[in-house]
């Protein structure tokens, strides 16, 4: 019994960092940011919007996102194969795994995951409209380091 109590006291703080950790790594993973994005990926997807880091989701919303390209969001945002290819892996290859990220969103959007949309459930609908902003998946409107993988809340400016 003795022994049972000792190990359920040294398993907690165990399990408590554990979990920490994990969290740690979700969370490092969702804002490491572009480091190693392939050249392709800075051409063809930085030229009309940021950089979405590869950990904001998971695998399944990247291969909805790079299979769809001829709509991408309402836009025909085709590339050459062999860039598609390039960017596909690399998205995949880092695409979030086992966290809150990693679920399939509606509409593959990362803007309508649930993790996005608790972490911006203080944000009105009016504000998301601001013409300063236009849409929630305008990330440097108020994230100034979005283009980074820089979403840090101490840093939140929300435009007028």
């Amino acid at each position: 019994m003795a022994k049972t109590r000792y190990l359920s006291r040294l398993l907690s703080p165990a399990l408590a960092a554990l979990l920490g950790l994990a969290s740690f790594t979700a969370m490092a993973q969702s804002s490491a940011g572009l480091k190693g994005a392939p050249a392709a990926f800075h051409t063809e997807c930085t030229s009309c919007h940021i950089g979405f880091a590869p950990g904001l989701t998971g695998e399944a919303n990247w291969r909805g996102i790079m299979g769809g390209l001829d709509k991408h969001f309402g836009v025909d945002a085709s590339i050459d194969e062999k860039s598609r290819q390039t960017i596909s892996a690399w998205l995949i290859g880092h695409a979030a795994k086992g966290s809150r990220y990693a679920s399939a969103s509606p509409e593959f959007r990362i803007s309508k995951s649930n993790w996005f949309v608790r972490q911006h459930d203080e944000v009105s609908s009016k504000v998301w409209k601001r013409a300063s902003i236009k849409s929630p998946a305008n990330c440097s409107a108020c994230h100034g380091g979005a283009d980074k993988g820089d979403f840090d809340e101490d840093r939140v400016r929300i435009p007028s």
